[in-house]
């Protein structure tokens, strides 16, 4: 993965000045960008690597919420984000006349003993209570799936209507157009100016770990499938630990492994090969769909596993917005807006597992 390129005191600007900056062109710094331009302020993003460089440009795409039990703060705030996804979605690609990927065609995942089956119907009603009757979770038959479901022993399904699809490179690609389309600027290489907000992934979280003295972060590397298998409009699958994504480019995503330790960053190994099997043996309709792509990132996860917002703790004005892991995407709407009342508004709404010294 190429380093950032300088510090900030040795960089050229090629801009006019800014109220913001944004260090990263991934999910985090762009949906901030867009936020910040929404509300008025002058933005620049900086990113010598370009838009949806690191994890935010994978391909799997699931935005799928935890199980609606044991409610928290951090669940609750899942829940209003994925909510919110429903219109800003379809608002960034009227902003940037380019598609996402978004659909919210929900998600079936597979019963597999009679304990899970009793539990899944105990979740039905606390779904209605705490979705609030914006989204369901409900228990169905294998035979209302139509012949799109995995196979399970207890011939029932999840069927929730919350759970979401978007495609991470093509939603970086429409963010930027409608970063650019609001008057705001993405560069390679800038001055910083006005507050900074720093959203760069991997690479933020082991800086802030050394310049800090202790680990806040770390990067847990992923690695995923791209078939070509034509259901744009079918519900994602979840079965056996693999997400089974249908977009609406008549692909489908097979992902994704968690790795700690890893020696390349970006290589492919037998462990995506064991997903592609474990898919298939799920959903043998996939056998002879052809392999499109085979994709490894790292995603940054912080200490607490959650996302990580708010102000820097030794650099005046700087803020920091990372830690995304696996539900950056389905939480960043609503986050971006949490990150900007405090930047630009001085007020504090982050959840506190969000904030930056829950991780310190």
């Amino acid at each position: 993965m190429r380093a950032w390129s300088a510090k900030f005191n040795e960089q050229k600007s090629t801009m006019c000045s800014a109220d913001i900056t944004i260090y990263g062109a991934g999910a985090f710094g762009l949906t901030a960008a867009l936020e910040a331009l929404k509300r008025g302020a002058k933005v620049q993003v900086i990113d010598p690597n370009g838009v949806g460089f690191g994890s935010s440009g994978g391909i799997v795409g699931a935005l799928a919420p935890h199980t609606p039990e044991r409610w928290d703060a951090v669940k609750e705030f899942q829940l209003d984000s994925l909510l919110l996804s429903r219109s800003y979605w379809p608002q960034v690609e009227q902003t940037s006349g380019l598609s996402t990927g978004y659909g919210n065609l929900g998600r079936l995942q597979a019963i597999p003993n009679d304990h899970q089956l009793e539990l899944a119907h105990l979740r039905t009603s606390d779904a209605q209570t705490l979705w609030r009757g914006l989204a369901e979770w409900r228990v169905i038959p294998v035979t209302d799936a139509q012949g799109w479901a995995p196979d399970t022993p207890t011939g029932w399904l999840v069927h929730d209507t919350l759970s979401a699809r978007i495609n991470p490179a093509r939603a970086c690609t429409a963010l930027a157009a409608a970063v650019t389309a609001k008057g705001g600027e993405i560069v390679a290489h800038a001055v910083p100016k006005g507050k900074v907000i720093h959203a760069t992934g991997v690479w933020g979280l082991n800086e802030m770990s050394k310049r800090l003295g202790h680990e806040v972060g770390n990067g847990v590397k992923g690695q995923a499938i791209l078939l070509q298998y034509d259901l744009p409009n079918a519900p994602q699958i979840f079965t056996g630990g693999v997400h089974i994504i249908p977009h609406g480019d008549g692909t489908l995503a097979i992902g994704s492994t968690s790795e700690r330790y890893f020696d390349n960053p970006q290589s492919t190994d037998e462990l995506a090969d064991d997903l592609l099997a474990r898919a298939i043996t799920a959903m043998p309709q996939l056998s002879d769909a052809p392999v499109l792509k085979r994709w490894a990132g790292v995603r940054p996860r912080a200490a607490t596993r959650a996302p990580m917002m708010g102000a820097d703790p030794d650099r005046k004005g700087e803020y920091v917005f990372n830690g995304g892991f696996k539900i950056g995407f389905g939480i960043v709407p609503l986050a971006a807006q949490r990150l900007i009342d405090l930047v630009l508004e001085g007020r504090d709404t982050i959840p506190e597992n969000f904030k930056v010294e829950a991780s310190l």
